[in-house]
Parts: structure tokens; sequence; C-alpha cells
């Protein structure tokens, strides 16, 4: 897929308050280990049914040890309306003006994200391999991530490194790499991009950067 805009950015756009608000919410519930897709499919293959909140309990010391290299940070999982309300306009009309004009009509919970010193994720895209199998669920049943959104929550002068990355072609092109430094750096700073590019952040070197991620569902593109 040939993409006019790789992503599409608002800078500041949500104030100190709300910023606050996030994290105190977050940091006031219990985080868990963030997993990959892999690993989500290691266990879920053994335990057919798992609940996805579960994964990390299940995973043996050389899947940890595995996950650890690619991916090392920590979450809470949200799923409070007031901030649907504030990020969910903002991605649609970066849908929009990007050009991309996805078709999606859910949002999975959405992500709160801590990375503290020497945390990172390396490179990834956020869609599975296959679609979603919940016959229960019409939210998620047959469809797939199609949009993808990070908020940066913390202030720069908080942290160092941590930086995000996106890979708008071959993921393992170092020529393709966009820098979002610019852009998404300033706290309340929105991004949304197209759920199937290659993406990393960089370890942190100092402090604790956090964000939140929201993924928007579809069903597969024809």
């Amino acid at each position: 897929m040939n993409l006019r805009n790789a992503y599409w950015y608002f800078t500041s756009q949500l104030g100190d308050n709300f910023c606050d608000e996030v994290i105190q919410l977050g940091n006031s519930k219990q985080e868990k280990i963030g997993v990959t897709g892999g690993a989500s499919d290691r266990v879920k293959k053994r335990k057919p049914g798992v609940n996805p909140n579960s994964v990390e309990k299940l995973l043996n010391k050389k899947e940890l040890k595995s996950l650890k290299k690619q991916r090392d940070s920590n979450v809470v999982w949200l799923n409070d309306q007031w901030i649907y309300d504030e990020l969910c306009p903002l991605i649609a009309m970066a849908n929009q003006n990007a050009g991309w004009n996805f078709q999606y009509d859910y949002f999975e919970a959405i992500q709160f994200t801590k990375y503290k010193l020497n945390q990172f994720y390396d490179w990834h895209c956020d869609p599975f391999p296959d679609p979603y199998v919940n016959h229960s669920n019409p939210n998620f049943h047959g469809k797939i991530r199609k949009i993808s959104a990070i908020l940066q929550l913390s202030d720069p002068k908080d942290y160092k490194g941590g930086e995000l990355e996106i890979q708008p072609r071959i993921h393992n092109d170092p020529s393709h790499v966009m820098q979002t430094k610019k852009h998404f750096k300033p706290r309340g700073s929105l991004i949304v991009f197209p759920s199937h590019l290659w993406h990393r952040v960089k370890p942190v070197t100092k402090g604790t950067r956090y964000s939140l991620v929201l993924w928007g569902l579809g069903y597969p593109f024809k």
C-alpha cells in the first residue's frame, strides 16, 4: 500500500490537565508486562480461549526471555469513555485529512504504557497475522487493526530517549525511517498512522515516558 502520508499528527493538542489525569488514572491501577502478538499466539495455541490479560502469567522462562528482547514495557488497560471522547474525533479527522479514509467501526481498550529506564519496544507492526476470531463479540470477530494512535503524555523534560520512529516502507531499511520527534515530542501530542506500518520506541535512557495507544478495528482491506 503506497501512502501519501505515513502519519498525521496534532502537536500539543491535549492539555496538561488531561495528561495529568490520565497518568494519575494509569498509575492507580496494577500494571502488567507488555506482551507482543507472538507471545499471545503461543499461549493461545497451548490454551485456547485464554484471557489476553492473563497471557503474561502463562509465559514460561524461555518465552519471557524472548519477549524481553523484543519488548520491555509495562501496561495498564483502560476503557474510560472520557478518554475515548477526546481521542476518537481526532483519529477520525486524521484518517480523513491524511487521505486514508479507512473504514473502521470499533476501538479496542486503551493501552496506558510506561517506558521506564532502559525499556523499549523494537520494530513491530500492530495487526495480528489473522483477523480476530471471537464469534460472541461482533465488535472484534473478523476484524483487524487498521488505524493506530499514540498520545504523548510525558513532558519531554522528564525523560530522555524513548523516541518513536516509523518505517513507512521496508521495515529493515534505515534510509526510510521517519523521525517523529519534532512533531510528537511535545506533551499532549497525538500521532495517528496506519496500523500496518512498522514502528518502534527506542530505549529510555533517563526518567519514565508515559503514553496512550489506541487501535481502530475494521474488516480486512478488499
